[in-house]
This record gives structure tokens, C-alpha cells and sequence, in this order.
């Protein structure tokens, strides 16, 4: 059983690492939900992290029909990480009809290689998971993140069951979207996974002593919950299917 927690900042990768997680996967932009990191961030993370870092290769927010030109900076974005010394990348490009766009994901593989890749949540945009399924498999990305077409996994148990079933041990399913303590067994439990997608996420309070009243903002920001992350390490520890 591996817990993946979001870095959207160095705070969560800490938070991540120190509260037992076993890998993170490097984000910005949570509002977008995820893209590319910056080079400084990402050497950042690889210096202080000892477990797997894995990093968005996701050029904007939105769909996932890029552009010839998005489609080059993504390449570039691999190569800088594999020069960074990471242990994966996290990408997926459909087509205009919902399909896996086959020809593009496996260029970005390749030039991956030996880093591993997950083929993140535009798998939840496919028009046929199951047949998606089976072009990523063969495609040899590691794993698959989803929640199972749904904007929560623990919505998505049945599909996320039956990804896992014809997936037959050939890839990793990996239910991300929601998960917290509070429901990972029962996805656990309903769908047989081994690896869970977590932001542990919750707002931090900004320690400005001044704050200008008039701009009517908080300045909270999005970070990796340590003591979530920890109840959630030890959960999957103690937890027997």
C-alpha cells in the first residue's frame, strides 16, 4: 500500500516526506488543477526529498488537447527533469474525440525513459475508460490516476473496481480526488486499490503581522496537512485487504 501526496509548495513536499508519505507528485497552480513546476522548485524538491518525486508535465490548466507548440515545452519540461535527477513524470494527452492520443504519449515516454510515468486525471475526459485502459497499458506508462470519471473517487468506486479487474496486475490504478482519512478504506475496500492520491490539503494562515484591509484578502495558501498525512500513512500501514 503507497500513500502519493500533491506538493503544490516546498512546505507540502516536507510535510509529505516527513509524515510517512512514500512519494510526491510536484505541482503548481492548484487552482488549475496542477501544471509544470518551475525548474528552480523542482531542484528544489529533489535536493530535500528522499522518497520518489514525481512532476506534472502539464503546460496550462483546462483541456488536454495541446498544441504543437505546448506539445514542445513538454518535452523540454521532461528533459529538465530528468537532468534533475527525478523518479517520474505525470502527463496525458487525449485527442479532439476523447481518445488517448497514442502517437504523442508515446513520444514523451521515450524520451522519459528511464524515468516512469503516470498517466494523471485527463483519463477521467476519455469517452471509453476501459478501451483507454488498454491503449495506456500499452503505451507503458506505471499507473493511472483517477477518480474514476467522477469529480470524487469515492463516487467512482464501481468504475475504479472494474479499471482495476481488467487491469489484471498490468498497471497501477491509482484513485486520487477526495481521499482522505476518513474515506480511504472504503475506497480501499470497495475497489481493491494499492496506491492512493492525496492533497492532505488544507489553508494555511499567512504570518504577515501587517495585512491591508482595504484589498479585502486572506492570503492563505494551499499546503500538504503533515498531521493528515500522517493518519493516512498509518491507516494504509495497519490496514489489511
Amino acid at each position: 500500500m503507497k500513500l502519493e501526496i500533491i506538493g503544490f509548495n516546498i512546505e507540502s513536499c516536507i510535510n509529505a516526506q516527513e509524515g510517512g508519505a512514500n512519494r510526491v507528485e510536484l505541482c503548481a497552480s492548484p487552482g488549475e488543477g496542477g501544471t509544470t513546476p518551475s525548474y528552480a522548485f523542482i531542484k528544489a524538491a529533489r535536493e530535500l526529498l528522499s522518497i520518489d518525486l514525481y512532476v506534472m508535465i502539464r503546460p496550462r490548466g483546462g483541456d488536454f488537447l495541446y498544441s504543437d507548440i505546448e506539445f514542445e515545452i513538454m518535452k523540454t519540461d521532461i528533459s529538465i527533469c530528468k537532468q534533475l535527477g527525478c523518479d517520474g513524470v505525470v502527463f496525458g494527452i487525449l485527442t479532439k474525440d476523447g481518445k488517448v492520443d497514442k502517437e504523442r504519449c508515446k513520444e514523451l515516454i521515450e524520451l522519459a525513459y528511464p524515468l516512469e510515468a503516470t498517466f494523471h486525471r485527463a483519463f477521467d475526459r476519455v469517452a471509453n475508460p476501459f478501451e483507454a485502459l488498454e491503449d495506456i497499458i500499452d503505451l507503458g506508462f506505471e499507473r493511472i490516476l483517477t477518480s474514476g470519471l467522477k469529480p470524487k473517487a469515492i463516487d467512482g468506486k464501481e468504475t475504479l473496481a472494474g479499471l482495476i479487474k481488467q487491469s489484471a496486475c498490468r498497471i497501477i490504478i491509482m484513485p486520487g480526488s477526495g481521499i482522505n482519512g476518513d474515506n480511504m478504506i472504503t475506497i480501499a475496500e470497495g475497489t481493491g486499490a494499492k496506491e492512493f492520491h492525496s492533497s492532505a490539503s488544507f489553508f494555511a494562515e499567512s504570518k504577515m503581522e501587517f495585512k491591508n484591509g482595504s484589498m479585502n484578502e486572506t492570503l492563505q495558501y494551499i499546503t500538504a496537512n503533515k498531521e493528515e498525512v500522517t493518519r493516512m500513512a498509518e491507516i494504509l500501514k495497519t490496514f489489511n485487504p
